[in-house]
């Protein structure tokens, strides 16, 4: 069975940037890059675990997994060669390093834990060939910035089924309703339309806890007048959709008004700079200071947004430094918020394509306040 030609391409994608590398092996072990380039969608469980290796030079490609793995591997990453291990990762992969005739081995510095690095590299040097370990760091996840058809179409399918559930979600809310509930009733209700699952635990912060950019949805009971953050996601073919609305049971007293039409302004005006060939941190830049103009500059405090593909959180950043060039394909979040100790917070959240023109907005509820 060949893979989507797609695939083949990255592939092809990789092993040109190969030849400007300082190795001539790369060792490929975090979940989403290894997915991205083989197919394989087992998920590492915890950070000492993991569920296969991938090794690729100028010519050959290899998955390492072991026994547990074997028949996915096998059926998912079709075209690469499956290596079934014994006793352990280290145990196999030394051997299979020094077949592929590796002098210099390239591994991923953020994802490889010291002890794993320290003991492969002992096992290394018993080999007859001196391997030298060589870190590569973002290579594959600079490719995942820029989005392909069929990546944007998944991330479609995720964000239109989330913003439908997401509006079943604030039809249904009531006074009283705990914060919990109503995040365990989106889990079930993503599951039971067929998702892969969510793509990060649901924020549903209340009143004060809405203060909290990362809540933690607890047993308060929501309000009535008050601000509900919710911030949500699934997954479909291991693409994430993210998105955040703030909504109010009943009209919301001045104050939160005032700060919800503050936000979505903000918003906007960021949108409008998102296209090819900005700069990430002018959007950031753009809703920071329609921010700061109404007086809340000290309470937006995170970045504006961030990349969004098969993990939650990846490459570009729209934040105040750093900045990189716009391209067309990548796929970000707009995001404000204004977030006040004690009072409550409001955030407003789309995940957009940048296209040829400007942003292409994937999250398509339309649940907006016009105060």
């Amino acid at each position: 069975m060949k893979k989507p030609s797609h695939q083949r391409q990255r592939l092809k994608t990789l092993r040109e940037k190969l030849a400007d590398l300082p190795c001539d092996t790369l060792w490929i072990t975090q979940p989403e890059n290894r997915r991205y380039l083989s197919g394989f969608r087992a998920q590492d469980s915890q950070p000492n675990e993991s569920s296969g290796s991938l090794l690729i030079n100028r010519t050959r490609h290899v998955l390492v997994t072991d026994s547990r793995y074997t028949l996915e591997a096998e059926r998912e990453a079709a075209d690469f060669r499956v290596i079934t291990v014994k006793g352990g990762l280290l145990e196999g992969l030394p051997r299979i390093i020094q077949d592929l005739g590796t002098e210099r081995l390239g591994f991923e510095p953020e994802h490889v834990t010291w002890g794993l690095h320290r003991n492969l590299s002992k096992k290394l040097r018993g080999l007859s060939g001196r391997v030298r370990l060589t870190p590569i760091n973002g290579l594959v996840e600079e490719m995942r910035e820029i989005k392909d058809p069929s990546e944007i179409t998944s991330m479609k399918k995720a964000a239109t089924l989330m913003s439908a559930i997401l509006d079943e979600i604030i039809k249904d809310m009531a006074p009283g309703h705990r914060e919990r509930e109503i995040a365990w009733r989106i889990e079930r209700l993503v599951r039971e339309a067929g998702a892969e699952g969510l793509a990060f635990p649901s924020i549903v912060a209340s009143g004060p806890n809405g203060a909290l950019p990362h809540a933690v949805p607890t047993s308060r009971r929501v309000r009535a007048g008050e601000p509900i953050v919710l911030d949500v996601g699934l997954k479909i073919n291991g693409y994430c959709c993210d998105m955040t609305r703030t909504v109010f049971l009943g009209r919301p007293r001045k104050k939160f008004r005032e700060i919800y039409r503050v936000v979505r302004r903000a918003q906007l005006a960021a949108l409008r700079e998102v296209r090819p060939g900005v700069e990430s941190t002018l959007p950031d830049s753009v809703a920071r200071g329609t921010i700061r103009e109404a007086g809340y500059g000290d309470y937006f405090g995170h970045s504006l947004g961030h990349g969004v593909g098969l993990a939650t959180h990846e490459g570009p950043r729209l934040a105040p430094e750093k900045p990189v060039k716009l391209r067309e394909g990548m796929v970000v979040t707009v995001e404000p918020g204004i977030y006040v100790p004690g009072l409550g917070g409001v955030r407003l959240e789309e995940m957009v394509v940048v296209g040829k023109r400007g942003p292409r907005i994937l999250t398509v509820n339309d649940h907006f306040y016009d105060f």
